[in-house]
């Protein structure tokens, strides 16, 4: 039986390069492509794949908040994350929500076959340059608070439409709740991350990786 994939990722040329490198190994069969996140979630819950191969800054629902809801919906799942970035904050934030793999998007096309069939033996897979992160954050007891233990994950979600450019009605429609429960995690999210611009926000949600300058 083949191993089961999805692949999201925003950028089409990226998910177009995967796939045909993936499907030029007989064991791996590709079910889906998502380009956001919460499309991710859905296609993870509809197809049942092994193993979702996560961009980490998407739109909508980033990589991180996909991939902690993909494995409470599925938890047999594996994620791997792929990113441009080596920052510490992205890959140790992918790593707590849960994913079993980090991989470099310039490293992927060489390493990503190998590291489906690592992490399904119940191992994490890491690129080299992503392990030497993960070891300094280790070493340096990686202390500091970050948007996922500050904020709970409705105010992540609406954090990161606000620093998309949505307007609260936009969110209450895109989230199915009130423009009044909409205003009340905006506020919440203000007084707790004690930042109190939509521009000073946008620049704290790209920063944590909620969201993109794409």
């Amino acid at each position: 039986m083949p191993i089961k994939i999805i692949l999201a990722d925003d950028h089409k040329i990226v998910r177009q390069g995967l796939r045909t490198m993936l499907e030029k190994e007989a064991d791996i069969e590709v079910l889906g492509e998502a380009d956001d996140g919460r499309m991710a979630v859905r296609l993870a819950r509809e197809l049942s794949p092994q193993v979702v191969i996560m961009d980490v800054g998407m739109p909508d629902l980033n990589g991180i908040e996909a991939t902690r809801q993909v494995l409470a919906e599925c938890p047999g799942v594996k994620v791997i994350g792929l990113s441009m970035h080596s920052d510490r904050r992205f890959v140790m934030n992918m790593l707590k929500a849960g994913a079993s793999g980090y991989l470099l998007k310039d490293s992927a096309f060489e390493e990503l076959a190998t590291a489906i069939r690592m992490v399904l033996t119940n191992k994490i897979y890491l690129s080299t340059e992503i392990a030497n992160v993960v070891i300094k954050d280790y070493l340096q007891g990686g202390g500091d608070e970050s948007v996922f233990s500050v904020l709970s994950p409705r105010e992540r979600e609406v954090l990161q439409l606000m620093a998309e450019g949505k307007s609260s009605r936009q969110i209450a429609d895109h989230l199915n709740i009130s423009i009044k429960t909409v205003e009340t995690h905006r506020m919440q999210i203000m007084h707790k991350l004690q930042i109190f611009s939509v521009a000073e926000l946008t620049k704290y949600a790209i920063r944590e990786g909620l969201s993109s300058l794409d």
